[in-house]
């Protein structure tokens, strides 16, 4: 009799299976922290590329510069921006690789093939969007369309691991309209969407799942 199963705990192995399948679950707090780091150095590279004390409104300066400087910059930006997702992406897949490897599972599962399609397929459509709008001279739209299609790329890879990044790609998405709403403020609106909230993501998940 004393060795009869536990109804409730044989539901709770069931369904702890079950997410494990579907969802990929080792993502690294710490990954979410280095990239925070690494979006506010970008933003304070950018800072100073900007003659005399700096600033934060890129549509101001662009307008006053010449159109072979304004060539330069734009790439410049964009070299930056593109810096910063490497390394982020980078430092989130050998992390959470290594975290996967010492629990004793296989980092590429299905379900961590579907979270990365899922993740990737807004933040390509949206890079290409930027690199239009960067173009145009939409100069004022690019930081709210970057936070904008990473918060649309993490709520659609949210279904696939952690719960919280569902909610780290609202905050994004919010933080992408009021810098559409608020402009001039680009480099304050991306140290606050990449930098802190990512920061602040970072160490509640490593506090949560890893400390």
């Amino acid at each position: 009799m004393g060795n009869r199963n536990n109804p409730a705990e044989d539901i709770q192995a069931i369904r702890k299976l079950m997410e494990e399948s579907s969802r990929f679950l080792s993502l690294s707090g710490l990954s979410g922290v280095i990239a925070g780091l690494s979006a506010i150095a970008g933003a304070i590279l950018v800072y100073f590329w900007i003659p005399g004390t700096g600033s934060i409104h890129l549509e101001d300066y662009f307008t006053g510069q010449a159109v072979s400087r304004n060539l330069t910059i734009r790439w410049q930006l964009l070299a930056v921006a593109a810096v910063v997702l490497l390394v982020a992406l980078s430092c989130a897949f050998f992390l959470s690789a290594g975290r996967t490897k010492k629990a004793g599972k296989s980092f590429w599962s299905p379900a961590s093939r579907r979270m990365v399609i899922n993740l990737f397929i807004p933040l390509i459509a949206g890079g290409l969007f930027v690199i239009a709008l960067l173009m145009q001279y939409f100069v004022s739209l690019i930081v709210p369309a970057l936070l904008i299609f990473y918060g649309l790329a993490l709520v659609n890879a949210g279904k696939f691991t952690l719960g919280e990044i569902f909610y780290l790609g609202i905050l994004q998405i919010i933080t992408g309209l009021l810098a559409v709403f608020v402009p001039g403020y680009d480099l304050v609106f991306w140290v606050a969407g990449f930098g802190v909230l990512h920061i602040v993501y970072g160490l509640l998940m490593y506090r949560k799942y890893e400390a």
